[in-house]
């Protein structure tokens, strides 16, 4: 079993690029309604490309009755007391995937182009590597999530493959897939230096 991720830095204040200030902590069973919340804020096209329906009660329910930061440790940027995002780590926990973890950000939309996105994402990869995770993924939909591709590359993550129309959009047009990754062991060294 992979080591529990340090949350003993939480919950910690982060400053945006604008002044204004969040509050990063991991998710909590009795944030599920704040959450829930959040996620009708999200535009429906951005919570489209999502891997679940969180729109439902049910799911984000689920998601607080269900906490296991082994597996996916989710983050919320909070300000005010309302979530404004949702960045989650999520590890694989058997055989010969357990080196990896995947990486999902979700942020509402008056918070974005502030910086949260790239510094929710650099909190994830910390995390991933100090749990001793090799390797980070994200998955995003060329040309519609094309800001959070080249944040992800600022960060240091790669263009590993484009699955030509792996997706559809709301309207059923075929959308190419993005995957990037991030070899942590690179990473921390180029940070380092």
């Amino acid at each position: 079993m992979p080591p529990v991720p340090r949350l003993s830095a939480y919950p910690k204040q982060i400053n945006l690029r604008d002044g204004s200030t969040v509050t990063l902590r991991p998710m909590e069973q009795a944030d599920k309604d704040e959450l829930l919340q959040f996620f009708l804020k999200v535009p429906e096209d951005d919570r489209y490309y999502l891997k679940e329906d969180v729109t439902s009660p049910k799911v984000i329910e689920r998601w607080a009755k269900e906490l296991d930061y082994n597996r996916a440790l989710p983050l919320l940027a909070v300000s005010d007391g309302r979530v404004v995002a949702d960045a989650t780590l999520v590890r694989h926990r058997s055989g010969a995937r357990r080196h990896i973890g995947e990486v999902r950000i979700v942020v509402e939309p008056s918070y974005r182009n502030r910086g949260l996105g790239t510094l929710l994402l650099n909190e994830l990869v910390l995390i991933a590597y100090h749990t001793g995770l090799e390797r980070l993924t994200i998955e995003a939909v060329a040309e519609r999530e094309e800001t959070a591709i080249q944040t992800a590359e600022r960060v240091g993550f790669v263009r590993l493959a484009l699955l030509p129309q792996h997706c559809k959009d709301s309207g059923g047009k075929p959308q190419d897939l993005v995957i990037l990754e991030l070899p942590l062991n690179k990473w921390y060294e180029w940070w380092q230096f």
